[in-house]
């Protein structure tokens, strides 16, 4: 990231900026305008990827994130959102019911995985798209990366300054930064400890008792 979060969260503490709409913000890189009606793949290549131009091919290998020229169930929920914090609600068995009906669309061989030739042959050969599940655009990146995405390059870009970094997407993304470089800082102080005391039973601590 382009600040340290420390540096960042002390920094804006002290302003009171109000939030608004985002509206005369530097304006990062915009995604590209998709047509309310176009399919789902789209949107998400436009929503997720910031990307207009692509084709069946490209679409998979950039959704095949073992890259084992594959996708298992896993890889199908994951590019569809499923495993975003977004959509949590979904129960288990919600999600194998979801994949399930994307693997017989397009696995062909029954096999339980969806190759690439499958896929490129249902796209451009069959002349079908992945259906609309109701689960959102498909985050499916990391915190970072989502942040990236659909609020930095949106509201920011390499011009901004801290004063700049006040809207309630900027604070909370870097709260958990520096949350998480607290929660490492104290199991490395906890490896260097002889003891650690907080593992000692109650009863056996000085004055714990009997």
């Amino acid at each position: 990231m382009r600040f340290s979060s420390g540096f960042i969260l002390s920094s804006i503490a002290g302003y009171a900026i109000a939030h608004g709409d985002h509206s005369g913000g530097n304006g990062g890189s915009q995604k590209p305008i998709v047509d309310q009606n176009a399919n789902w793949m789209t949107k998400h290549m436009a929503e997720e990827h910031h990307m207009s131009g692509f084709d069946a091919a490209s679409f998979f290998a950039l959704h095949d994130y073992d890259v084992d020229n594959h996708w298992e169930a896993q890889e199908i929920l994951r590019t569809y959102g499923l495993m975003d914090e977004s959509n949590k609600h979904y129960t288990a068995e919600q999600k194998d019911k979801l994949a399930k009906q994307i693997l017989d669309l397009i696995d062909a061989n029954g096999d339980g995985l969806i190759s690439k030739d499958e896929f490129v042959k249902f796209i451009e050969v069959d002349g079908k798209t992945l259906p609309d599940l109701g689960t959102g655009p498909g985050h499916h990146g990391d915190d970072e990366y989502e942040y990236e995405i659909h609020h930095w390059e949106k509201y920011h870009d390499e011009n901004t300054k801290l004063e700049d970094l006040t809207h309630p997407e900027d604070i909370e993304h870097f709260k958990k930064h520096e949350e998480m470089e607290a929660e490492e800082e104290r199991l490395e102080k906890m490896k260097t400890q002889g003891i650690i005391e907080s593992n000692i039973p109650a009863k056996f601590r000085r004055g714990g008792g009997n």
